[in-house]
């Protein structure tokens, strides 16, 4: 009897190891919703997670900021309350000043340009320096090449910029940019269509596919495709519980942010010129060729200021600019 009792036990024991190992749940938190360029990455690496480790590992996605704001989420990968995040680029300014890098205006020309620089040794220097504040980086995926809109008038120069409230995210580079532009820059976090359709803001700066999904053109006349920041996702993981991982858990769950980010960029790039199709057909007035010259002009100088005055920032900053040239 006390031999088929241990022998049960050990049964139950093995049972139950093997019902929390196949139960590891990796938190991902997202700010956009369904469809959105953000979740696209999460949806794909949810699928190659749970398929890649036989189950080991569910990822359960938390999207509609139902966790909180870009800002909010990473809080939260700091702490292992959410294990991953796909984010974008500027909030992560107020963690390291590193990553103003990346958000320097008119720095890429191209997206191949974007991905040979940032899937490369110079992209590597910024996701090390993440893991000094508590991330892991896995990858960059992207929103894409911002443009501007507005409810007030047609943008042919950086002069018929003056005045307009521009809704900004929670950046200090971003608020730099559009005050050397002559705009009155307001941080506001993202959902953000009631206060352009009540005129709280003028307008906003963001990638095509946010115009098409959260149908900017009901309620913003103009655009105008200044191209004026690339803004890629960087995707990154807790370090508390990056840790704790496996190194064969850690190349796994690696890999699949890699692919899912090859994906959702290709993704969103095949679909760049039917959205813009759909945005005029909708009655946007789409200036395609401003006059950038003068808007390059008015932010030169942004590479002086003190947002870069760190060493590293800086340092970094010069070998992105000679880099892409």
């Amino acid at each position: 009897m006390k031999k088929t009792l241990g022998i049960l036990l050990v049964l139950l024991s093995f049972t139950l190891a093997q019902v929390a190992m196949a139960s590891q749940t990796i938190k991902l938190g997202v700010v956009t919703k369904p469809g959105s360029a953000h979740n696209i990455v999460a949806e794909k690496f949810k699928e190659l997670v749970e398929k890649n480790s036989n189950g080991n590992f569910k990822v359960k996605i938390f999207h509609s900021k139902s966790i909180g704001n870009e800002t909010e989420i990473l809080q939260q990968i700091q702490m292992n309350t959410v294990q991953i995040g796909i984010i974008t680029g500027g909030p992560y300014d107020t963690f390291s000043p590193i990553v103003r890098v990346i958000n320097y205006p008119f720095l890429f020309k191209d997206n191949a340009q974007a991905d040979a620089i940032l899937d490369g040794p110079l992209g590597q220097e910024i996701m090390d320096e993440l893991e000094t504040v508590g991330f892991i980086g896995l990858s960059f995926s992207e929103n894409g090449f911002r443009n501007l809109t507005n409810n007030k008038h047609a943008i042919k120069t950086a002069a018929d910029i003056d005045g307009l409230k521009i809704r900004v995210m929670a950046s200090a580079l971003h608020k730099s940019i559009w005050q050397a532009l002559g705009a009155n820059p307001t941080p506001m976090p993202w959902p953000i269509y009631t206060e352009l359709e009540q005129g709280v803001i003028d307008g906003q700066e963001n990638p095509l596919w946010v115009l098409e999904t959260y149908k900017f053109y009901e309620i913003q006349k103009y655009m105008t495709m200044t191209r004026h920041v690339y803004s890629p996702h960087i995707n990154v993981a807790a370090k508390i519980w990056w840790k704790k991982l496996a190194p064969a858990d850690q190349k796994m769950i690696k890999q699949a942010m890699v692919d899912a980010s090859v994906f959702q960029r290709k993704d969103n790039r095949d679909k760049d010129g039917a959205r813009l199709a759909l945005l005029k057909e909708k009655g946007m007035i789409v200036e395609e060729n401003p006059d950038l010259a003068t808007f390059r002009a008015k932010v030169a100088d942004l590479k002086d200021m003190d947002l870069f005055k760190d060493p590293k920032v800086q340092a970094l900053l010069l070998k992105m600019m000679e880099a892409t040239k």
